[in-house]
């Protein structure tokens, strides 16, 4: 098979929870466990960051891989889903997987597909982990799918784990309550491995306090050593001063990652390079601050309050649950615009009310759906949406709804997409 040909069987052989929703997911670990022993377990005998989280834990991935980068490490990072390419997911040193690399691990591993009939998912963190292995890295930084305990990822023993924060999303599989969210996020927490704990509130910190202490790992809260003490725009940059616990100079940190959340991760960021520092990585302050200052660049993120035109002023997130969209309209109070354009699509198996309810009626909306059976249909989401006051037309797709607001608005306007990857992936 060719790389089209290959991507092609992935996509129609094997269950994807972006297209087919929950009866994607394989519940266990017995078809990673058996793809990996068939690859001589490349997960094992291998330095590890693992990161989870509702949201932010994207981000987290991007900065620390490009930090380690930045520091000299040959660093691998595993993150999902996608935005454009396949080999997003998949990078060393900011390099997608080649297609080569794609069609001989599909090949090599395409009779035991057929015999254990794994999840899209499960053969992705299968071929990082071979890919990783084959090129000797030094490091790498692997993000959950969803959830935890039970994610595929699990599988690997870190050095350390990272939780970025606990929000309500996936309440049908990971429940419905932010204990029970936490206390799936904290699966990933291992016996004796330290644990950076960023955004907490005291139900979910208590969760993880008593994970951690049954498994006697040690457990940090990334505001007890750092803590922001101012922040700005300069030059479109995110500039953020920090205070460290026992000194007194403050550090600068320059962002490329421009939305005002990323003063959150950066916390959680700084406080998991002290640990990586203690573990025995060289990553002197050089490093932080140019790994931080070129994320997009080095480890190719986008789609995180990324502005992609001006006048009018376009801007793409992928936030798509309650707390993220609740942080992009934290952003749009510091944003200054004439009129507010917003393209929407979602998904079904989301809280979209919990959404639309905090969406300002003075918007325009123009209503679309990516092209995947789990979007929510754009005319059930401008019914829905009606009920909050929010008027708009529908939209076949997200570049039709584009090309309307872009028509309509004044070169002061500014235009938002969100409520999906997936629809933010289909922009061209």
């Amino acid at each position: 098979m060719n790389y089209q040909q290959t991507l092609d069987y992935l996509y129609d052989k094997l269950p994807m929870f972006s297209r087919d929703g929950g009866q994607a997911i394989k519940p266990g670990f017995a078809n990673i466990i058996a793809l990996c022993e068939l690859l001589d377990n490349p997960h094992k005998n291998k330095k590890f960051i693992h990161v989870a989280g509702t949201n932010g834990k994207g981000s987290v991935s991007h900065m620390l891989a490009s930090i380690l980068q930045s520091a000299g490490y040959k660093t691998g990072l595993y993150t999902s889903p996608h935005l454009k390419d396949f080999r997003e997911r998949i990078k060393i040193g900011g390099q997608m997987i080649p297609e080569k690399d794609v069609v001989a691990f599909v090949e090599r591993i395409m009779p035991e597909i057929e015999k254990i009939q794994p999840s899209f998912f499960e053969i992705t963190v299968a071929m990082a982990f071979h890919y990783f292995a084959n090129n000797n890295i030094d490091v790498a930084v692997i993000e959950t799918g969803m959830g935890g305990r039970l994610d595929s990822t699990n599988i690997i023993n870190p050095l350390l784990s990272v939780i970025t924060n606990i929000g309500f999303d996936h309440m049908q599989f990971l429940g419905d309550t932010l204990e029970k969210i936490a206390f799936e996020k904290a699966g990933i927490i291992k016996p004796k491995v330290p644990v950076v704990l960023g955004e907490h509130v005291p139900e979910t910190a208590s969760v993880f306090k008593e994970v951690a202490m049954k498994k006697d790992a040690p457990f940090y809260f990334a505001n007890e050593y750092y803590q922001m003490t101012e922040w700005e725009y300069e030059n479109n940059e995110l500039v953020i001063q920090v205070a460290e616990a026992h000194k007194v100079d403050h550090h600068k940190y320059y962002l490329d990652l421009s939305g005002q959340y990323q003063t959150k991760n950066l916390l959680t960021v700084l406080e998991s390079c002290r640990h990586l520092k203690a573990a025995g990585f060289d990553i002197p302050d050089a490093a932080i601050a140019q790994g931080l200052r070129h994320v997009k660049k080095q480890t190719g993120l986008h789609g995180r309050w990324d502005t992609i035109q001006q006048n009018p002023k376009v801007i793409v997130d992928v936030a798509h649950n309650e707390s993220g969209v609740r942080e992009v309209l934290n952003q749009l109070e510091i944003t200054t615009y004439h009129r507010l354009h917003l393209i929407l699509g979602m998904v079904k198996d989301k809280d979209v009310k919990a959404v639309l309810q905090l969406l300002p009626p003075h918007a325009i909306c123009y209503f679309t759906n990516a092209d995947i059976p789990r979007a929510l249909p754009a005319g059930e989401l401008q019914a829905l949406a009606a009920k909050y006051n929010l008027q708009g037309n529908v939209f076949i797709n997200v570049n039709e709804a584009l090309a309307e607001a872009k028509a309509h608005a004044h070169t002061d306007d500014l235009i938002i997409i969100f409520g999906s990857v997936f629809l933010v992936g289909e922009i061209s």
